[in-house]
């Protein structure tokens, strides 16, 4: 599968989701800003912001190309002398603090010295966390995992586990997801499958992220909320610009930093010291310092 044919299908998919969610929020569209990079390549940034549901969101796509940086070829132990990157990445803030903040990516990266690997994942990131809505979440991901690989279900949920984790506050980011890096074809997936399970991923987001806000029994939330949803927040902007290997990358290779950016919330604050009062924000602190086995979780 040649990687013009992957970018194609990924810039088809922004396509998709867009739509999807724009029927979602109900009020809202998606502004479109193209860009092009000196490098080589470019991308559709998409922003979505002051919807019914979304106060900002984002779904991007990118295609570039050009020559391996010498801190590249140190993180990728690699001599090749450039490199082609596709992929769509989406966040979404929504204004209401009893819905949840999602993210999604899937990407391909190519070498000319002819390594490739796919990526991507998907996680959750209640502002007050719902175990009958994390648990639903999961069994969706299970699904889709289990059409590809019986494995890839709790593989790539350790994975995301370990990989969405705050070490400085010792939490995780939410209620985890799946994550998976370079992966490629062996004598058990082909590149092929790989690829349709990144666009099976992707088609199943809109429709994964609707069945959250479906899951909301009551909708009108009190002030005082808007100030834990911001504090959440906060932590969301520590992992991405602390911890995220994405953002990292994108920023040394050479990326285009509003895009890179865009998945930061429009609000988000710290206060010092802060403990939670709320018994479901004392009960959303515990679940994040703990891995929890969501499928199996007894409600």
């Amino acid at each position: 599968m040649l990687k013009e044919e992957i970018s194609e299908s990924f810039k088809l998919l922004q396509d998709r989701i867009c739509s999807e969610l724009e029927l979602i929020d109900g009020k809202s569209k998606f502004l479109e800003d193209k860009w092009s990079r000196t490098e080589g390549g470019g991308g559709r940034t998409r922003v979505i912001s002051k919807g019914n549901i979304f106060e900002k969101g984002g779904v991007n796509f990118s295609e570039v190309h050009g020559d391996v940086s010498l801190e590249m070829k140190s993180n990728l132990n690699t001599d090749a002398k450039s490199f082609f990157a596709t992929g769509v990445s989406i966040v979404l803030h929504p204004f209401n603090p009893r819905h949840p903040i999602i993210h999604m990516n899937v990407r391909y990266f190519e070498l000319d010295d002819n390594r490739y690997w796919f990526g991507g994942g998907i996680d959750l990131t209640p502002h007050v966390i719902d175990p009958k809505a994390a648990k639903e979440f999961h069994l969706r991901l299970k699904e889709i995992c289990d059409r590809y690989n019986f494995s890839f279900y709790n593989e790539y949920k350790d994975w995301a586990d370990n990989y969405f984790f705050l070490p400085h506050r010792n939490e995780s980011r939410g209620v985890g997801g799946i994550f998976f890096d370079q992966l490629v074809a062996d004598n058990q997936i082909t590149k092929e499958s790989i690829h349709s399970f990144c666009i099976d991923l992707g088609d199943s987001f809109a429709s994964i992220y609707n069945q959250q806000l479906e899951l909301v029994d009551d909708v009108n939330f009190k002030p005082e909320e808007l100030k834990w949803r911001n504090l959440r927040r906060g932590r969301y902007v520590e992992f991405n610009l602390v911890n995220d290997r994405g953002t990292k990358f994108g920023l040394v290779s050479g990326g285009r930093t509003e895009s890179i950016l865009m998945s930061l919330p429009p609000d988000a604050s710290w206060e010092y010291s802060y403990n939670p009062l709320d018994c479901k924000q004392i009960e959303t602190q515990k679940f994040l310092q703990m891995k929890v086995d969501w499928v199996n979780y007894q409600l």
